[in-house]
């Protein structure tokens, strides 16, 4: 069972940034891997992915402030969160496509004051 562990969310204020990490207990290396997050009411949404050659998609929300990366050797992707606004507030999930096998993380808390 592969195990996947987000670190790094916490309380911050308007435009300030947070860099979330996520490492797997398995390699990635030739995974996709992604962030999603939830916010209270709301359904889980893609905020961003990367592939196992580095490219990357974006929610059409996050472009230009998110940027996700990854680090094969560490088995650790990255979610470097820059401008937050409060709409940015939510549980942030790592998830981890194995082959069509999805894996999830439990998640890391961002909240974004105004």
């Amino acid at each position: 069972q592969v195990q996947l562990v987000e670190s790094g969310g916490g309380l911050v204020q308007f435009g300030e940034s947070l860099r979330l990490s996520c490492t797997a207990s398995a390699s990635i290396f030739s995974n996709v891997m992604g962030w999603y997050r939830q916010a209270p009411g709301k359904q889980r949404e893609l905020v961003a992915t990367i592939t196992s050659g580095g490219g990357t998609n974006y929610a059409d929300s996050v472009k230009g402030r998110f940027t996700i990366s990854r680090d094969n050797a560490k088995s650790t992707v990255y979610l470097q969160m820059s401008s937050l606004k409060p709409e940015d507030t939510a549980v942030y999930y790592c998830n981890r496509n194995s082959g069509g096998i999805i894996y999830w993380g439990r998640g890391t808390q961002v909240t974004v004051s105004s």
